[in-house]
C-alpha cells in the first residue's frame, strides 16, 4: 500500500485556528471604484467536496459504534482514558492520549509524515472533553473551567474545539476518514411548536456539542430498532411494552427522539451489519480519494 503523503496541511491549520475575519460594509459610491482582488470570478471553483467525511459517531452503550469505526479503511485509534475497543478488534494506536495536545500532536504527525493511515478514529468525545477544558484553564491561567464564572470558561473552550475542529477538517483534506465517537445523554427539549419531550444527543456540554455537531458532515446515530406493541390486560384496559431490540440502525437524519445530521443526500437510516458497515454507508458519499475507489464500491 503506498504511503500517504500530506500535502502541507499543518503549516495552513496553524494559520486557521484561532483566525478572526472582520465584515466590512462598503458605501456605494466606492463599489464602482476597481479595487486589487484576493478573488475574482474568473477563477471560480466547484462547491463540491470530494473529501472523506468528518463523522460524529454516538449511540447507546454496547452497539457496535467502535466496532462500526474499525471498519473504515486503515484505522489509527486515538483513545482517551478508559476507552479501548471490543477484544476481537485490533487497530493502530499511539497509545492513550493524555491530553489536549497529545490530540494535535499526533494529528500534526499524521499531516506532516508519510504513513499508511487512512482513518482517524478518536475515542471518545466526552473523554476528550476534560482534557479540553484543562488545555482552555492552562491557557487562562486558571485551575478550573469553573473557576473563570458565569460560564465565561465553557465560551472559552470554544477556542480549542475550534482548533481540533480546523484540524479534524485537515485531516478530510489530506484525504482521511476522521470518526469521533461520542456516549449518548438523555435530554429534555424543549420545542418551540410542540411539549416538550425527550432525546438522544452526543454526551457534551451543550455549546461543545452544537459546535461539534455544526462542523461535522455527518452526525450519525445508533440505536436498536424497538416497536412498541399493545396488549389488553382487562376490559378497557392496555398496557404498552417493546419488542424487538436485536436489530441495529445507524440514523442519519434528525428525528424527534435524537440528534443526526448528513451532508450527503442519506436515508433516514442503515441497518448496521457487523463487518458490512462500510460497505453499506460509504456509497452514500464522494470517494475521499484513489485508494478509497475499492473500498466504497
Amino acid at each position: 500500500m503506498a504511503a500517504h503523503k500530506p500535502a502541507g496541511m499543518a503549516r495552513r491549520l496553524a494559520h486557521t485556528c484561532g483566525r478572526h475575519r472582520r465584515n466590512h460594509r462598503y458605501p456605494p459610491h466606492l463599489l464602482n471604484t476597481r479595487r486589487p482582488m484576493a478573488l475574482s470570478l474568473s477563477s471560480l471553483k466547484s462547491t463540491k467536496r470530494n473529501d472523506p467525511p468528518v463523522i460524529l459517531l454516538y449511540g447507546v452503550d454496547g452497539i457496535g459504534k467502535t466496532s462500526l469505526a474499525a471498519e473504515f479503511p486503515d484505522p489509527i485509534y486515538l483513545a482517551t482514558e478508559g476507552e479501548r475497543p471490543p477484544s476481537d478488534i485490533e487497530m493502530a494506536t499511539p497509545g492513550t492520549i493524555e491530553s489536549f495536545d497529545d490530540l494535535l500532536n499526533v494529528i500534526g504527525e499524521l499531516l506532516t509524515e508519510e504513513h499508511d493511515r487512512r482513518t482517524v478514529i478518536i475515542d471518545s468525545l466526552d473523554g476528550l472533553e476534560p482534557l479540553v477544558w484543562r488545555a482552555t484553564s492552562a491557557r487562562l491561567g486558571i485551575n478550573s473551567i469553573e473557576e473563570a464564572g458565569f460560564g465565561k470558561g465553557y465560551v472559552e473552550a470554544d477556542t480549542e474545539w475550534n482548533e481540533l475542529m480546523a484540524a479534524v477538517s485537515a485531516l478530510s483534506r489530506a484525504g482521511m476518514y476522521v470518526v469521533m465517537l461520542a456516549h449518548p445523554e438523555i435530554v429534555r427539549f424543549d420545542s418551540p411548536t410542540t411539549d416538550p419531550y425527550s432525546r438522544y444527543q452526543p454526551k457534551l456540554h451543550k455549546r461543545s456539542n452544537a459546535l461539534v455537531r455544526e462542523k461535522s458532515d455527518i452526525v450519525a446515530f445508533m440505536n436498536y430498532r424497538i416497536s412498541i406493541k399493545e396488549k389488553e390486560v382487562a376490559r378497557q384496559t392496555k398496557v404498552s411494552h417493546a419488542e424487538g431490540g436485536k436489530e441495529r440502525q445507524v440514523h442519519f437524519n434528525e428525528a424527534a427522539g435524537f440528534n443526526a445530521k448528513n451532508r450527503y443526500s442519506m436515508p433516514d437510516s442503515v441497518v448496521y451489519r457487523k463487518g458490512q458497515g462500510f460497505t453499506d454507508i460509504a456509497k452514500f458519499w464522494p470517494v475521499g480519494n484513489d485508494n478509497d475507489q475499492g473500498d466504497a464500491a
